[in-house]
């Protein structure tokens, strides 16, 4: 009798060792399941069809050139009864701009505004304002409270209807008080969880004249309004305001590309209902992947993007105005100058791209679920890809490709089926590597 009951322990043994215990996910983790996969009920979309996260939980018309027709991004050509007044197809491949109905949807064909779709990283960095949260482009991208939490709810209305009555309970389901937490808390995981502190001290010459015109109040006056490069507004200036929106007159260029692609489009008039023609201050520190620019799209570089504030548009609007008025002169950078400051902005991308490709690792090593550590590294692997492109975008010249490289080539080894410890070192010291080629310890 002893015996059986040894050898029925060690069989329990066995079979515990054989299935362990399941790893309960956390509540970001089941913010993630519920961002990639969830429909909610209505058109097939989940909110990571437009938050990809191999582009940056964004949208650019790259990207969506590489996506099968069938994708659920564009219902609005697959399904009949979403064929009008959901989304402009013409406008979404060429420029990646959605449709939105941000002052209701009492006049579909005529109330709408297309703006591009705002990646979701660092966004604790970002929403807070001292009016309250703002969300979106405009700040009014939530229904009701204006919070993050909220900003899912009007997702689900505006983008995931089964037909244009956008009923409850039959065109989508609304998500429940538990699937909010869960979808906030994972969206606050994402990127950044502090603003970067300048000046940094930069290896580049070139990259260090640009953060010093980034940060002077005579000169670029960029700090300003993005404080440490960040989304807030410099508090020496505007005190705790957190994060600000501005007119900045992006609505009176004179030949932006959706209007000459469609001519009538009806004009976009940022927050409130009626709108008082302001949008949101985006963080910087991830522009240099995050393109195209603006609101609308309507900027396709970063260069680009950075002399629109020499230009009568900025200097001619209620922000330029204020500029001016604080500084005494409006923003006015030569070429160069331009250049500096786009040089500088694409080594702060490159070392947040490094930094988050290395968190995510080091959050994989440890993770007991196999399955969500891989999808952690194939994330790391995306932010390496995405150094390794604005590197070669911004002609950076120098190791850390290199030492990007040997970083992918772990990553490659760590998705498959036995990752190993030594790798994870591996990764992590070869993106230690290639950080230390930009920013230097003084």
């Amino acid at each position: 009798m002893e015996i059986l009951r040894a050898g029925a322990v060690a069989a329990l043994i066995i079979l515990s060792g054989c299935a362990p215990m399941p790893v309960v996910p956390t509540l970001a983790e089941r913010g993630e399941d519920l961002f990639f996969n969830e429909t909610f009920g209505g058109n097939g979309r989940t909110c990571g069809t437009c938050h990809r996260a191999e582009d940056n939980f964004a949208l650019s018309p790259a990207f969506i050139a590489t996506l099968p027709a069938d994708d659920p991004l564009f219902v609005a050509e697959t399904q009949p009864a979403l064929a009008e007044n959901f989304e402009k197809p013409e406008l979404m491949r060429a420029l990646g701009v959605i449709l939105e109905n941000q002052d209701g949807f009492d006049d579909l064909p005529g109330n709408f505004n297309v703006r591009g779709v705002p990646h979701t990283l660092a966004l604790q960095t970002s929403i807070d304002s001292a009016a309250g949260p703002r969300t979106g482009w405009s700040g009014d991208g939530a229904p009701g409270d204006g919070s993050l939490r909220a900003f899912a709810t009007g997702a689900v209305i505006q983008h995931f209807p089964k037909t244009l009555d956008r009923v409850a309970g039959v065109d989508f389901r609304l998500p429940t008080d538990e699937e909010l937490d869960a979808l906030e808390a994972f969206q606050l995981s994402l990127g950044r969880t502090d603003d970067v502190s300048l000046p940094l001290a930069l290896t580049d010459a070139i990259a260090r004249k640009g953060q010093e015109l980034f940060i002077d109040r005579d000169q670029g006056k960029c700090n300003a309004c993005h404080f440490n490069a960040g989304a807030r507004a410099d508090p020496g200036i505007f005190g705790p305001a957190g994060n600000l929106s501005f007119n900045t007159g992006v609505e009176a260029l004179p030949d932006r590309p959706a209007r000459l692609l469609v001519p009538g489009l009806p004009g976009d008039d940022g927050f409130g209902v009626p709108g008082n023609g302001e949008f949101n201050t985006p963080p910087l520190v991830e522009a240099a992947d995050t393109a195209p620019f603006f609101h609308d799209n309507s900027v396709a570089t970063l260069e680009g993007a950075i002399a629109f504030y020499n230009g009568v548009a900025f200097n001619g609007s209620p922000a330029g105005q204020l500029v001016a008025g604080a500084t005494g002169s409006g923003i006015n950078l030569d070429v160069t100058q331009v250049e500096a400051v786009a040089r500088f902005l694409r080594v702060l991308n490159v070392l947040e791209n490094i930094r988050d490709a290395d968190d995510l690792v080091r959050h994989a090593q440890v993770h007991q679920d196999p399955d969500r550590a891989r999808r952690l590294v194939t994330r790391a692997g995306f932010q390496i890809d995405d150094a390794q492109r604005v590197i070669r975008e911004g002609g950076l010249k120098g190791k850390a490709t290199a030492f990007l490289a040997v970083a992918k080539a772990g990553v490659g080894e760590l998705t498959g089926e036995d990752p190993q410890e030594g790798t994870y070192r591996e990764v992590r010291s070869a993106l230690g590597d290639a950080r230390a080629q930009f920013v230097g310890e003084g």
